[in-house]
């Protein structure tokens, strides 16, 4: 249950924030004109220069189209759950800013694609908040589409991807336009309202004085004729239809109006798009210039709109050179007819046929005869499948191929390994009675001298009592060593040391060698445990010497090894345990080996009450004695006893053991009570 909500909510947000983001990026100045909003809302405007404005704008929706596909991946799963949720916790602060103060009409989360009120946002960004907690709390819920492997080339990818996106949209025009202006679309149709339509509300409230009393009135209750009219007021109660467009106009420098004129026109018209001429890019005006000339030639009307002064228009006019008519509309319907300053629109009887950015205008060859006759005068067909397909071809095509690659190699990486370790469980299945069997005890340092001692006595007569089906070794503390070894009779247990020095002799206080430890009567070693290399840094050189003296002394050495909880995560418990033996035991020769009991401990399950899996731990030990087999051949893999350590207890020791490749367990805490220790040894009966 917790795995689908978990996953639930990691698709609705990888939707939402690969959207959000998509239509974001490719109208980087539609972005930019709602930080604008915002920072005039907050009386912030001209503290930020439009540039950096800009850079925030691009950034911020790669931010979020990369967020996106990273949650949709699952790549980096407990960061990104993390970003997004403190990403939905500042948008939500923000949003019901908006709704409770109304600062601007639309907070801008979908660009231009999908409007919200703002009541309506707010709900949303709760709700992605909410489902944000939900996958930062179980990030590891999320299953994964590509391995940690090959995940680098989504993340690299991705960004490279958006960036180069929203730099071209930059450049040239939005890859799709959301807005009522797009091509083809008849401005004058755009301004009807529909016959029947609900139209707004208003009230009107009418302030009458009295003999010096003031008081309001509305037309239902108007006063008679003794009172005077003072002022009057009136409010929309009530919004009705907003066309598509209703704010398109275009007034003369003087004052004329020509929107009926220039949207009636039955022939072509130009329209030099500017909103602001003291910003606008003038590198292009000489192409502008020809445009212009090729319409007077053809007798096509020429106009460039603009909300500038007319101190901008006449410098405008001194440094290109412009001879066409200027007319004036307000600056923000003209950032929304095109996003470039200047750009260029097409119009034919108020229809849209065609629109450019400055930085790609129409070339020579396409203004070479009458748009009547030329495929530039006629509305494009359809580019909306075209764009598809190029996001297709350029992003989700390649990651789809990826994805299914990458899958396809992990199946055979995993069916590779299957056969692998059945190939070895089989050959060691058939030879396994060959293997000594062992359950060790760890009392690692608990126990006082008189404790130990009684315990090992209760261990020992159990066993006399009961003969094990295996052999049985006692780990005990230093100090335990020579008094235990009085109480045990080696025919059934035997007797080891939990560590051992590195030295040989010497001036080294407080160490304990192999010899000394050799000298107690113990027969065992416990070496390379991971408390060891933990908290006393024992590193693969030192625990190479350790081995060397040990097995120099007489002792028998059980080496352990095993990977951590995030190395397992990582999936890389191979390579740890593989290092683990090379750098401490594959140095030894056939016949030292032979001396050499393994355990392996996953750390993660040691005195955690967690355990792996029967299946888990017969998979991990395979593959030890296979890479047994490849350092010393397979007769002595096949001789090797290795043990399983790791909340190993009577309850599922049985289950444990009946692995082919299991050969016992190293036994910590249950291993201090008599009755545990013996269920354990048991379990071999069964």
């Amino acid at each position: 249950m917790k795995t689908l909500l978990t996953n639930t909510c990691r698709m609705l947000l990888a939707a939402t924030f690969i959207f959000s983001g998509f239509v974001k990026a490719i109208d980087p100045l539609g972005t930019l004109y709602k930080l604008q909003d915002y920072t005039g809302a907050l009386n912030l405007q001209g503290i930020f220069p439009d540039w950096l404005l800009l850079a925030c704008a691009v950034l911020l929706a790669a931010l979020e189209f990369w967020l996106g596909v990273m949650m949709l991946f699952a790549i980096q799963r407990r960061l990104v759950s993390k970003l997004i949720l403190a990403f939905m916790a500042v948008m939500t602060l923000i949003t019901l800013w908006i709704a409770m103060f109304n600062p601007v009409k639309d907070c801008g989360c979908f660009g231009d694609a999908v409007k919200l009120s703002n009541t309506a946002t707010l709900g949303k960004n709760i709700a992605l908040l909410l489902a944000s907690s939900v996958v930062a709390w179980w990030p590891r819920r999320s299953f994964r589409f590509v391995s940690r492997t090959n995940q680098w080339i989504v993340t690299n990818y991705t960004a490279i991807f958006i960036l180069a996106t929203s730099t071209w949209c930059l450049y040239d025009l939005p890859l799709f336009d959301f807005r009522p202006y797009h091509v083809g679309m008849d401005i004058k149709k755009g301004m009807e309202i529909p016959e029947g339509a609900k139209q707004p509300q208003f009230e009107t409230t009418f302030i009458m004085e009295k003999n010096g009393v003031k008081k309001e009135f509305t037309i239902d209750n108007y006063p008679d004729s003794t009172w005077t009219f003072v002022d009057s007021k009136t409010v929309q109660t009530e919004a009705g239809y907003e066309p598509p467009i209703h704010d398109f106009s275009i007034e003369t420098l003087t004052g004329q109006d020509l929107t009926e004129n220039i949207l009636d026109n039955p022939s072509y018209t130009f329209l030099l798009i500017a909103p602001r001429l003291d910003v606008a890019d003038d590198t292009h005006f000489g192409d502008i210039d020809r445009i212009y000339e090729y319409s007077l030639e053809h007798h096509y009307r020429f106009l460039c709109l603009t909300a500038s002064t007319q101190k901008d228009i006449d410098h405008w006019r001194d440094i290109t050179g412009a001879e066409y008519d200027f007319a004036l509309t307000d600056e923000t319907t003209l950032k929304t007819i095109v996003r470039s300053n200047p750009g260029l629109l097409l119009l034919h009887h108020g229809r849209i046929i065609r629109k450019w950015s400055h930085n790609i205008l129409p070339s020579e060859e396409q203004l070479s005869k009458p748009l009547e006759q030329s495929e530039m005068g006629q509305v494009p067909e359809d580019s909306v499948p075209r764009k598809i397909a190029i996001i297709m071809t350029w992003f989700i095509l390649p990651l789809l191929l990826l994805t299914l690659a990458d899958r396809l190699w992990a199946w055979t990486r995993w069916i590779k390994e299957k056969e692998n370790s059945n190939k070895y469980i089989n050959f060691f299945k058939r030879k396994r009675n060959m293997r000594k069997k062992i359950v060790a005890g760890n009392w690692k340092m608990n126990m006082n001298l008189q404790d130990g001692v009684a315990l090992a006595k209760e261990i020992n007569e159990a066993m006399v009592q009961d003969k094990p089906n295996c052999g049985v070794i006692i780990c005990t503390p230093f100090i335990h060593l020579a008094s235990v070894a009085q109480v045990l009779n080696p025919e059934v247990v035997s007797l080891g040391a939990e560590n051992c020095a590195d030295k040989e002799k010497g001036a080294y206080t407080g160490e304990v060698s192999a010899e000394m430890v050799k000298s107690t009567g113990a027969q065992y070693v416990i070496l390379g445990h991971s408390e060891r290399r933990q908290y006393y840094g024992e590193t693969a050189e030192i625990l190479k010497e350790k081995v060397q003296l040990a097995l120099k002394n007489g002792l028998k050495v059980i080496f352990c090894c095993g990977e951590t909880l995030e190395e397992r995560e990582a999936e890389k418990q191979n390579e740890v345990v593989k290092a683990e033996l090379d750098g401490s035991v594959f140095n030894l020769t056939a016949e030292e080996w032979k001396n050499i009991v393994l355990a392996y401990e996953p750390i993660w399950a040691i005195g955690t009450g967690k355990t792996a899996t029967s299946d888990q731990a017969e998979e991990m030990l395979a593959y030890i004695r296979s890479i047994v087999a490849d350092k010393y051949g397979k007769e002595a893999a096949e001789d090797t006893t290795i043990l399983y350590g790791g909340s190993c207890k009577p309850s599922n020791a049985a289950e444990l053991f009946a692995k082919p490749n299991i050969d016992g367990g190293l036994i910590g805490g249950a291993s201090l009570k008599a009755a545990d220790f013996k269920g354990i040894i048991d379990a071999w009966k069964k």
